[in-house]
């Protein structure tokens, strides 16, 4: 019998990522400057952390596959994950979870419900099974393996099927399986931001999957901007108070584009978001 591996939040990066990201929200609602954005761009960008994220996010974001080729998806993942550099990996997720601890409660930051939790604790099995000279219960790999495959094929593996896998090599396939790294989407929001609309929860999902990508960023959110501005002089009209209609333009008229030479910041997110905010408030009053 091998050794239980416990699941570690603090050293899975999937979890570790989804957390930053609802920090950013978080943050950006409480019109704060957020920390997590630039603890983001150091620790998972070319890193061994960022390498090990990809292979999680080549599972966790995985579309529906055949059995034998959610087999070989898994097996190309595990194999990829040995090729890590665990001393440096081991270094980055030290560093990133100091970094956490000095601008966040550490308590506060990982006591949020994650999606999928169980399903990066069982890839987090894996992977640390895979790179470990010691044994691992055979079962808690069998109960991983299975949790994986359920999610990848969206159907239940029998458990006797698993078990006869589990001690051999997983199937190989002559045709190359290319695992992509995806890119973050935040599909969900906590309880706590279920009053955003479209557009701010569009906004949050840009912002969040392009910190490092200035040019596009700026792009977008001046698109946003022009959008937003001409949606407030359209409501110009109905507004019957002579005194909000005349702040209201004084407001429009303040709410300037990112200048090429300029990097995109927090508060020019938060800048549009609240002309959004603006944008439904005048639409309530109607």
């Amino acid at each position: 019998m091998g050794t239980i591996r416990k699941h570690s939040k603090y050293k899975n990066p999937g979890i570790l990522f989804e957390l930053l990201v609802r920090q950013i929200t978080a943050d950006m609602i409480a019109n704060q400057d957020s920390k997590a954005v630039g603890i983001i761009k150091k620790f998972f960008t070319g890193t061994e952390l960022l390498k090990e994220y990809n292979l999680y996010t080549a599972i966790l974001k995985a579309s529906k596959l055949n059995t034998i080729r959610a087999e070989s998806l898994v097996n190309i993942v595990v194999e990829e994950s040995k090729k890590l550099d665990n001393d440096v990996l081991d270094q980055e997720k030290y560093k990133l979870i100091r970094e956490i601890k000095k601008h966040y409660d550490v308590e506060n930051f990982f006591k949020a419900k994650i999606d999928n939790y169980k399903l990066s604790a069982a890839i987090y099995t894996l992977f640390e099974s895979a790179r470990s000279k010691a044994l691992t219960d055979p079962k808690q790999l069998v109960d991983s393996k299975s949790i994986i495959l359920e999610h990848i094929t969206d159907s239940v593996i029998k458990e006797e099927r698993v078990e006869k896998k589990a001690a051999t090599e997983f199937l190989k396939e002559d045709q190359e399986i290319r695992i992509l790294a995806y890119k973050l989407v935040v599909e969900k929001y906590n309880e706590t931001y279920k009053d955003l609309s479209t557009d701010q929860k569009d906004i949050l999902k840009e912002y969040i999957n392009n910190i490092s990508d200035t040019a596009q960023l700026r792009t977008y959110l001046n698109k946003k901007l022009v959008e937003v501005k001409s949606k407030l002089n359209t409501l110009l009209p109905a507004i019957e108070d002579k005194v909000l209609t005349i702040k209201l333009k004084e407001i429009i008229s303040l709410a300037k584009p990112i200048l090429e030479r300029q990097s995109v910041r927090d508060e020019h997110v938060v800048s549009l978001m609240q002309y959004y905010e603006l944008e439904k408030e005048i639409k309530l009053r109607k």
